[in-house]
């Protein structure tokens, strides 16, 4: 919940300049402001290579749900994926394994991307219980989902002690976890599948600490949080990513 309008503006305009000699096909660039922003920004970053992205959705298309903001809203927007469970909405907003798993229905309907989040909080991991967190969230969120739509979607490990603490996952505890990930995918959709999708890091990513994370071979992206509020931080993370050689 940062950037007004005009803010949201600025910092994509700064994106667009600092990033238009990179191409699409070298790596995905998506930036996901807050509803309000999405149209106006959606213009900013027309016909460049930074694509856009909703911070939620809701299930339902349309209706009497005051305050919420469907698929084919934000679609209408300009949007082309959408994060859902983000560990936010999971702990301040009742977020469940459930709604996440409709949420992920409404946006894969629609032919968006969804980026779907998974991870423990700090008492979990403390008890030794982050492999039995990770194994109920992927199953629960991607649960009844063909292996079609299962390739296009996006997962990102966000372990919950690590967001806006100033702790990071180690990259062997990033790649440990999306290791196990990926294993739970093979098992749901097949080993091929399971190898197509994308599974990010998501947790105080930063450039001093983006390319290590980034080079694990179960680490394909970041989901990149206070350091994309910044156009320096956020370009050079990019740049950095773009460099890695997987």
């Amino acid at each position: 919940m940062y950037k007004t309008i005009a803010a949201a503006i600025e910092l994509a305009n700064g994106l667009k300049r600092e990033l238009y000699e990179i191409e699409p096909e070298e790596i995905d660039i998506v930036i996901c402001p807050v509803f309000t922003a999405l149209s106006e920004v959606a213009e900013v970053i027309a016909e460049s290579n930074i694509q856009l992205g909703a911070q939620d959705a809701y299930w339902q298309d349309e209706g009497a749900f005051t305050g919420e903001v469907s698929v084919p809203m934000v679609k209408d927007a300009g949007c082309s994926f959408v994060i859902v469970g983000h560990s936010e909405r999971r702990q301040f907003f009742a977020e469940t394994n459930d709604t996440v798993n409709k949420k992920m229905q409404a946006v894969l309907k629609h032919g968006l991307t969804p980026i779907v989040c998974v991870g423990e909080s700090l008492s979990e991991r403390e008890a030794g219980e982050t492999f039995k967190v990770l194994e109920d969230h992927v199953r629960g969120s991607l649960k009844e989902i063909s292996q079609s739509d299962a390739a296009r979607t996006i997962l990102a490990y966000e372990p919950v002690w690590a967001i806006g603490t100033g702790k990071t996952a180690t990259s062997q505890q990033a790649q440990e976890a999306q290791s196990f990930i990926r294993g739970i995918l093979a098992s749901m959709f097949g080993k091929e599948t399971a190898q197509q999708m994308r599974i990010q890091y998501g947790g105080s990513v930063k450039p001093e600490n983006a390319g290590e994370l980034i080079a694990q071979p179960d680490v394909d992206g970041a989901l990149v949080g206070g350091a994309s509020l910044k156009i320096d931080s956020f370009s050079q993370i990019i740049k950095i990513a773009k460099g890695v050689k997987k």
